[in-house]
């Protein structure tokens, strides 16, 4: 997280329409030895137009020199989950809205449905694809709570796991261990625009596993 292009290293996102953006020399003109500049692309929220950007990141970032550590929860193995995956068409989208988007929504392709059951209730999360890899999304009761058990307000991030040897994509057998359930990227900088748990994906209930929130050293006094 402290690396040159690391979470806490993003200082500032800058979009432009298709066609009016600078070039990377011109954005980088100027700037201390220790930022970086890199593209990157989108699609706009209402005009489905091509946008394109530049991320500055500062190896040398207020958030590095404040950052104190990550807090977690201790392993709990009731919070490791067995599910099954089903898979939906390939043109099923879901809307997620996006922390920096306004109330706008993304769609977002779900390759299928995670059902599992927790305390006797019954679950149906939605993860989309990550780059080959499912991705889920989710909110519970510790969100933004004050006090040691309080998490990131705008919900955590968990990598899904296969039960069994299929691929990508493939019905079978998954493992939600919410132990390893992590902060996304706008827990350590503004700059980052994380999509938010869709409804399907809250739970009514805490969920006291995985990474809680970061902490920075003015947070301690």
């Amino acid at each position: 997280m402290t690396a040159p292009l690391g979470n806490l290293s993003l200082i500032e996102t800058r979009w432009y329409a298709d066609g009016d953006q600078p070039t990377l020399a011109e954005v980088s003109t100027g700037l201390p030895h220790t930022v970086t500049v890199t593209k990157l692309e989108r699609r706009n929220i209402d005009t489905g137009e091509p946008e394109h950007g530049f991320r500055l990141w500062d190896a040398n970032s207020d958030a590095i020199q404040r950052f104190e550590t990550i807090s977690a929860f201790d392993f709990d193995p009731s919070w490791v989950i067995d599910a099954d995956f089903s898979p939906v068409a390939s043109d099923r989208t879901i809307p997620f809205e996006h922390i920096r988007d306004n109330g706008g929504t993304r769609q977002l392709v779900v390759p299928g449905d995670i059902r599992f059951t927790r305390d006797g209730v019954e679950y149906t999360f939605s993860a989309f694809d990550d780059g080959g890899v499912l991705l889920l999304v989710f909110g519970d009761t510790t969100n933004g709570q004050a006090g040691d058990d309080g998490t990131y307000a705008s919900g955590r991030f968990l990598f899904v796991q296969r039960a069994d040897d299929g691929g990508f994509g493939d019905a079978g057998r998954v493992v939600l261990d919410f132990n390893r359930a992590f902060v996304p990227p706008c827990g350590f900088s503004a700059h980052y625009n994380c999509p938010l748990p869709p409804r399907n994906n809250r739970f009514d209930l805490p969920v006291t596993a995985g990474e809680k929130r970061v902490v920075f050293r003015d947070d301690l006094h």
